[in-house]
């Protein structure tokens, strides 16, 4: 019977979760397998992945073929490396303690990589939070100073508003008594013609 190893789907639509499985190349991509050796995620960033590393091994020596996928993915978690070394082994090239030595150190290595990542990738994000903070401070700033430029201009435009009725009421005023003097002017000049008539 030829075994795969593959990946099976899981999840929700858009949001895809696989198991790490050895099937029966016969068998639907989401029906019967053999043995589950892991998980997937690639919805977290870097993509989350759990490997039963020595049962993928232990599937590879007995002649079970990687899809290119999962391919990438054994190769990532060190799986093909240590078929390579068990190999070596077998062969007599290396000794168990070397294997081992070399499969610890390139784990750590490989640790090493990922640890990096993830600083980096929270540096990015706290420096993207840091200029979105900025951003906002500054729109507040800009809002605040329309704001006091806002009250600015109606403060102005009642003072001014106020000064035109000051002085339209003067000029109502002045006119008024501009009038009266015409009138007492014009009262006079009647007495003083009925005078020169009497």
């Amino acid at each position: 019977m030829p075994v795969k190893i593959r990946l099976q789907r899981h999840g929700k639509k858009g949001k895809p979760f696989f198991w790490i499985v050895a099937a029966d190349t016969r068998a639907k991509r989401d029906g019967k397998f053999l043995d589950k050796l892991g998980i997937y995620n690639p919805n977290t960033n870097p993509a989350t992945i759990e490997l039963d590393v020595d049962g993928a091994v232990k599937w590879l020596q007995n002649g079970a073929q990687p899809t290119d996928t999962a391919r990438a993915i054994l190769s990532y978690k060190g799986a093909l490396l240590k078929k390579h070394l068990a190999v070596g082994v077998k062969k007599g090239a290396l000794t168990e303690e070397q294997a081992e030595e070399k499969f610890k150190a390139w784990m750590e290595e490989k640790e090493g990589k990922i640890g990096a990542k993830k600083d980096s990738l929270s540096k990015a994000q706290e420096a993207e939070k840091a200029k979105a903070l900025e951003a906002e401070k500054e729109a507040n700033a800009k809002r605040e100073a329309e704001s006091k430029e806002a009250e600015e201009a109606e403060a102005k435009a009642a003072a001014e508003a106020e000064a035109a009725a000051t002085a339209e009421a003067t000029d109502e005023a002045t006119v008024e008594a501009a009038e009266e003097e015409v009138e007492a002017a014009t009262a006079e000049e009647a007495k003083t013609e009925d005078k020169k008539d009497a």
